[in-house]
Parts: structure tokens; sequence; C-alpha cells
């Protein structure tokens, strides 16, 4: 319903790349380019600054980011209410969810879904991504979510919320004075680690391949399985972990735990709804685009 030329300037505002833009949406690169430049000339006014091959938002394309979201958000609104009206949404849905995002972000959301679809019956099987990923292919389950984004082509990935991964550490640690550490420093302390097929470890060690290490040279001191006895963990130990931001907001709020910066890592991350390809069940799709505008504080 919404004017195209707004999903084409969101699209690029959010990946920052004309050629994935174009091929996100299935239009050309020369089309994406002119539908900016028709943006720009109604507004009187540049969008992005172009550095060589890189590009960034000028301070109009920052403004016009913030009010396309809002409208975005309006018309998934308007679309979800207008079509849960000519449905009556009644069954069984069967969610399978990776640790961390069962624990601290889809508990609040299944909340506010039971309130809605009080006549939706909703299990929720809890483990870590790989095996969440099998659950979905052996059929026992409708619907995935999961932390980090996989390599299985078998099944579709659609980005529910973003997450950033922390260095945490309890805060009587030497580290919280300093606040940020050089990434060789990570070597030469414990760390708690999540078990192999984690999600999380994966997210991980792609994020310190750039920086020359591997996961196999960090002091593992144990290897736990799920964040909850991660976080507690640290309240009593000098070990550090790398925590899910979601996950620490009390106990950041509480001073019970500390965030420890390290100088040129950034672990950004989505949490994933997963579904096998060609699957198209009103369950699964209705809560997916529930979540997708459900308002996290």
């Amino acid at each position: 319903m919404f004017d195209f030329r707004l999903q084409v300037f969101n699209t690029v505002a959010k990946r920052l790349n004309f050629t994935r833009a174009a091929e996100e949406l299935f239009i050309t690169q020369p089309a994406v380019t002119k539908h900016i430049h028709e943006i720009e000339n109604h507004f009187k006014i540049k969008l992005f600054d172009r550095n060589g091959s890189t590009i960034k938002l000028t301070p109009g394309g920052e403004t016009l980011l913030q009010f396309t979201e809002q409208i975005f958000d309006i018309y998934r609104n308007l679309e979800f209410e207008m079509n849960a009206l000519n449905h009556q949404h009644i069954g069984i849905l069967r969610i399978g969810a990776s640790t961390t995002v069962a624990q601290y972000v889809l508990p609040p959301v299944l909340a506010e879904f039971h309130k809605k679809f009080q006549d939706i019956k909703v299990t929720l099987t809890i483990n870590n991504t790989e095996k969440i990923e099998q659950a979905l292919q052996n059929k026992d389950i409708d619907l995935g979510v999961i932390e980090g984004h996989s390599k299985n082509r078998l099944l579709k990935y659609t980005e529910f919320v973003r997450d950033e991964l922390v260095l945490v550490a309890n805060p009587n640690h030497s580290f919280t004075k300093k606040r940020v550490i050089k990434p060789e420093e990570l070597l030469k302390v414990p760390l708690l680690l999540r078990e192999p097929g984690s999600g999380t470890l994966e997210v991980i060690a792609h994020a310190l391949k750039p920086l020359g290490i591997k996961i196999s040279q960090l002091q593992n001191e144990m290897q736990l399985g799920s964040t909850q006895s991660m976080k507690l963990y640290l309240l009593n130990s000098n070990a550090l972990a790398f925590l899910s931001v979601h996950a620490i907001l009390k106990e950041l709020k509480n001073k019970e735990c500390a965030i420890i910066d390290v100088k040129g890592l950034s672990i950004e991350r989505y949490f994933y709804f997963i579904q096998q390809h060609g699957q198209a069940e009103a369950l699964p799709d209705l809560f997916m685009k529930y979540a997708r505008h459900y308002k996290f504080r």
C-alpha cells in the first residue's frame, strides 16, 4: 500500500549499499538510484553522502529513516488488525526457540499474543540453535526462533529483532576500571562459553575471526548450556562471558554486572524466525507478524 520509493530508501538506508538493496528488492541498481533521486528532488534535500564505494546517511536521511520506520509500523499494524478481523484463529502452535531468545525475548511477546488470541494453544520447546533446526526439519515444531544465522539451505530465515553480544564481568572485576581492553587481552582471562551447536558461540567465533582470534585460543573456564547459568556463575567468579544485551538489562540496572568494551569488536546479530521452504501455515505466519511489530522496551 505504501509508496514503493520509501521502501527503496528504507532498504538502502539500512543496508548502506545500493547493490544489496537492489538485490533485496528484485530491481536494478539504476532503478534504486532513480527512486532515491526522485525523493531527494521532492524534498530538495540530499539523503546520502558518498565517499568512494561507501555511503552514509545525511541528517536529512536520518530524519527520513525515522519517519519511514514509523510509517511502516503503522501499515504493518493496520494490515495485521484488518486481517485478524476476517479470521477466527484457533489451534495449536508449536514453537521451538534457542535458549537466549526463549528466556529473555519471547516471554512478553507470548503473554501479549495469548491475551489477543486465547483460542490458540502455544507450546514452547527450548534447545540450542542446531537442535531447534533439526526439530523443524523433523516437523516436531511449526516455527523456530534462533540466535544467529545458520547455513542450512533447507530453511528460510526471517529477521525478528536485533541483538548485541557484549563482554560481561562481575562489577568487581579489574577490567571494569579500564572499561576498554585490547583484543589480545581476551586470551589472558578465563571465559565462560556456550556448548557446540549454540548459535551464540557461532556468532562469537565469526566476530573474533577478523581480529585473528580463534575460539580454541580462548581460556575456556567452563562450558555452560544456558545464559542464566552463565550470569549466576559470573556473579560469583572472576570469569567473563559474551552475553546478549537482552539478557542482562535487569543486572545492568541493579549494577550487578558491567560491560567491558573490546577495542575493534562489535558483535551485532539478529534473532531469526525459521521455517521450511514452501511452508505457508496460518498460525506460524500469524505469530511472526504479531511478534515483529511487538514494541520491546
